[in-house]
């Protein structure tokens, strides 16, 4: 197996990611996370939020509904821009998206320039392709009382009452800046930050987490003076690369930036820097960082009729602020750690597979167990120490299966950083044996040093 496959199967086997809808046989592109999942999850976005958000003074939060006006995707450009090139095999039917089964081509490849790689199919192994169709990515809906007999029968209805799944958090920041501005006129420049669910219909979903149809994104609007774009940029590009290394620890050889050139730039930006990273199956996207110019509140304020000029507090000067977006998928940096911090080495001749996280990301920060279920004294002893730990860091898991040398593997495979251990001598010293697991050494400590 690959490193990909063991990470799926560990995630599987002790309750971090299961299939979509596993009981049914699953769907494509879903995922659902179990306990030790949300756990991760949630803290690789609570600290990505104390990073960004609560601990400066410059950036706001705000959570902006899924179901948005559909005026909301035709001013941002995504109704008539957001498609991926679909190619379909006429041999067996199967649809992929071309650029992603092709060597050397990019997002605006044309059939001719497809047809030039000779690529087999990837189901049926033939060549014999159709034409590249553009196949827009947004999951489209209707809102009300409205029934599919109507929708067929009457497209004026269908289209007065069609919405969509957003496919990106931004444009929930972008309809809510004059909100923002008519309220709390924060000093420019400031971001707006959120967090939250994103569709997209992928042709092709692949690669576990990597490219699914519902995500969860973090995103930050920075809006600046247009003359000073540069400069926030750059300090925005350093802010990622602190936040990825030195916070969620991932290690710096394993991200690489690519200047993505003008042709494969989405339609907003002007100039857009990909943050790559080696994953076990190749360098993918982690996260993006783009300047957005004024594209979206200028579209904003021609389709709205409403002004999203600025008036600067410290000049007076009135302008359309311009917009440095960081963009990055949760599931994509859910992957990245899983990746960093799977190790496999040997202790005592014996195979062992450990989750190295970073303690802030763990699921558990101790496990406690005693030695012997089967001594009422022990237990009692290892309840009041667990009791003790959960009061302090929440984050403390129980367990009394199995021989202790199970235990420790299986606390190993899940990423809990420290083991405590209560057996005999602790009745009579009040000491208990600390486990590291990364280094498999363990040091009597008393509880009160805990």
């Amino acid at each position: 197996m690959s490193k990909l496959d063991d990470i799926v199967s560990l995630c599987k086997r002790r309750g971090f990611i299961f299939p979509g809808s596993d009981v049914y046989g699953g769907m494509s592109g879903t995922w659902d996370f179990g306990p030790l999942g949300v756990m991760t999850k949630k803290k690789i976005m609570d600290v990505w939020w104390n990073y960004f958000v609560e601990s400066r003074d410059d950036m706001y939060g705000i959570d902006a509904a899924i179901i948005m006006n559909p005026k909301t995707w035709v001013a941002s450009g995504h109704v008539a821009t957001f498609a991926d090139p679909l190619v379909e095999c006429k041999e067996c039917k199967s649809r992929f998206r071309a650029d992603k089964i092709a060597d050397g081509i990019s997002e605006s490849v044309t059939t001719e320039e497809f047809l030039a790689t000779h690529t087999k199919c990837p189901t049926c192994g033939k060549e014999n392709w159709g034409p590249i169709r553009k196949f827009n990515m947004m999951f489209s809906t209707h809102v009300g009382a409205v029934l599919p007999e109507d929708v067929s029968e009457n497209p004026e209805l269908a289209e007065k009452n069609t919405a969509y799944l957003r496919p990106e958090t931004a444009q929930g920041i972008f309809t809510n800046y004059k909100n923002v501005i008519d309220t709390i006129y924060p000093s420019i420049p400031f971001g707006l930050c959120q967090q939250g669910k994103a569709f997209r219909n992928e042709i092709s979903p692949r690669d576990f987490i990597l490219r699914d149809r519902e995500c969860s994104q973090m995103e930050i609007e920075y809006f600046v003076a247009p003359d000073t774009w540069e400069e926030n940029f750059e300090k925005m590009r350093l802010l990622q690369h602190d936040f990825l290394e030195n916070v969620i620890g991932l290690k710096p050889e394993n991200i690489h930036e690519l200047d993505v050139p003008k042709e494969d730039r989405a339609h907003y930006s002007k100039r857009t820097i990909d943050f790559m990273y080696d994953y076990p199956n190749g360098e993918e996207e982690l996260m993006g960082l783009a300047y957005r110019t004024d594209f979206d509140l200028s579209n904003i304020q021609r389709e709205s009729g409403k002004s999203m000029e600025y008036r600067d507090k410290n000049t007076g000067e009135s302008f359309i602020p311009h917009v440095i977006e960081p963009s990055i998928g949760v599931e994509r940096l859910f992957l990245a750690v899983l990746s960093n911090a799977y190790t496999e080495d040997e202790v005592n001749g014996e195979k062992r597979v450990v989750l190295k996280l970073p303690e802030n990301l763990a699921p558990y920060r101790f496990c406690v167990s005693p030695l012997l279920k089967n001594k009422p004294e022990l237990v009692a002893k290892a309840k009041e120490v667990y009791e003790l730990l959960r009061k302090k860091y929440v984050y403390v898991t129980w367990d009394d299966s199995g021989n202790i040398g199970k235990r420790y593997r299986k606390q190993d495979e899940i990423g809990t950083p420290k083991c405590v251990v209560i057996d005999f001598d602790t009745l009579n010293d009040d000491t208990v044996t600390v486990r590291d697991r990364d280094t498999t050494k363990q040091k009597r400590v008393k509880i009160s040093k805990l």
